[in-house]
Order: structure tokens, then C-alpha cells, then sequence
């Protein structure tokens, strides 16, 4: 069952995907915010799918230490389920900060290019960086939210990846606080697994860290220490199914 379920939303996500990247090219001569709520509609729809037809469930916590002025979410990255659920959900336009290769990916790659997002030429280290500082100040100037993923890659629920500091980099450079956010989304939406599993993930924003007089350091220790400490504390394993038989 776990199996046609999952298949039926991938089904879903490719049936959908392609009529929103078309729609995202032809939108183009239309204004960015408006384009942006159009095109969230996919990550959207694709959340409620899961929720319908894999019985993946959220639950959200900290909302309210969300500022009103520019900042840069620093998440926990367990899973897809994430990339998905923070620009369905976030109160503002958000930038993710990812390499520009993925423009040539069909469909998909269409649509996040049409965005206007922070790509990043990987091949030139130190120009790529003062780009990525003119786009986050330019993106923060246009009202939007930059999120970064401090692990860098997917990493399996209940272990730890190592903290790159490129986020805190960012926000000291442009004087923004960061928010630190953890969640368990690994526990139902495994890296390279095909199997969704029904179920809650937890979501928890922490209240802002200032950047203004700290280093990158120190502040991405402060996050570590934030997200694990959440993830340690909302990570509620779910019981294995011979010990659900055992119980019964």
C-alpha cells in the first residue's frame, strides 16, 4: 500500500510539474511577486498531494518569531518534504541559494529560474561569492527572505552533517539576523527513498540570532547548537512495525 501510495504521488508531481514550468516561462513579462505566487501554487498543491495521498502531516511551531524586517532561515535538511513545505508556507517571497547548473534541469529548473532567485558559478570561488552577496542584497531590498540549508546536502534523520558557515557569512556581510528552523521531515520523507511514510513532521522556528557584532563562526555554532538541541527534542521515532505486532 505504502508503495502505490507513494506512486500515485509521484504521478502527481510529474503530471503537474510540467504545465507550471510552461506557465512559468509564459509569464515572464509579468511582474516577479506576481509570478511568484503562481508558480508557489506547485510546492503547494504538491504538500497538499502528500498530505492526501502518502498521510504526511505537519505541524508547525515558532511562527510568531518570524521578523517583519529582512532575515536569512537557516534549516535543518533532512528531506524534499522541506524544499516543498517553506515557500508553500512562508509569509514572504523566499530565495533559495543553489547552484546554477540546476537552470538546465527540464521543467523544474525552468521554474526556478524564471524566479530570479541566488544562483551560484561554482567554478569561480571568489566571484561567486561577491555574487552571491550582490543578489541577497538586492533580493532582501526587493522585500524577500534568502534560506539557506547550513549542511549543505540531505542528511538521514537522526544525524548531524557538518555546519558549513556560507549562510552566517551571508548575513553578517549584509547586517540581517538569521532564524535557525529544525524539523524532522527525514522520518517520513527519507533521502533517496522512494517510500513515503504516513505520519507528523514537526516544525520549529527559533527566535532570530543577530549577526551585527558576532562572526560567521560563532554564529553558525549558535545555530548548530539551536537546531540539534530542536531536532533531539520534536524527533519522536516512529515505532517499527514488529513492534507495533509485539504490542498488539
Amino acid at each position: 500500500m505504502l508503495a502505490f501510495r507513494s506512486l500515485l504521488f509521484l504521478l502527481f508531481q510529474t503530471a503537474t510539474v510540467v504545465p507550471f514550468a510552461f506557465a512559468s516561462i509564459l509569464m515572464l513579462p509579468l511582474p516577479l511577486h506576481f509570478r511568484y505566487r503562481v508558480i508557489a501554487c506547485w510546492p503547494r498543491i504538491c504538500i497538499w498531494a502528500l498530505r492526501v495521498l502518502c498521510g504526511v502531516r505537519w505541524e508547525v511551531q515558532g511562527m510568531e518569531n518570524l521578523p517583519d524586517g529582512p532575515c536569512i532561515l537557516l534549516s535543518k535538511h533532512q528531506s524534499t518534504w522541506e524544499t516543498f513545505f517553506f515557500p508553500a508556507t512562508m509569509p514572504r517571497e523566499l530565495c533559495f541559494v543553489y547552484k546554477r547548473e540546476l537552470h538546465w534541469v527540464p521543467f523544474f529548473g525552468w521554474g526556478i529560474a524564471s524566479l530570479r532567485m541566488i544562483h551560484i558559478n561554482r567554478g569561480r570561488s571568489q566571484q561567486a561569492w561577491e555574487s552571491v552577496v550582490a543578489q541577497g542584497s538586492q533580493r532582501m531590498a526587493e522585500g524577500r527572505w534568502i534560506i539557506m540549508f547550513p549542511e549543505g546536502t540531505r542528511t538521514p534523520a537522526g544525524t548531524k552533517g557538518r555546519y558549513k558557515s556560507g549562510g552566517t557569512r551571508l548575513a553578517v556581510r549584509l547586517g540581517v539576523p538569521v532564524v535557525p528552523i529544525a524539523h524532522n521531515a527525514g522520518r517520513f520523507w527519507p533521502r533517496k527513498r522512494f517510500l513515503k511514510t504516513p505520519g507528523t513532521v514537526h516544525v520549529s522556528i527559533g527566535a532570530p540570532i543577530p549577526s551585527v557584532g558576532s562572526t560567521p563562526e560563532r554564529l553558525i555554532a549558535e545555530v548548530e547548537q539551536w537546531i540539534e538541541a530542536e531536532v533531539e527534542r520534536i524527533d519522536v521515532v516512529p515505532p517499527s512495525r514488529d513492534a507495533v505486532h509485539a504490542a498488539a
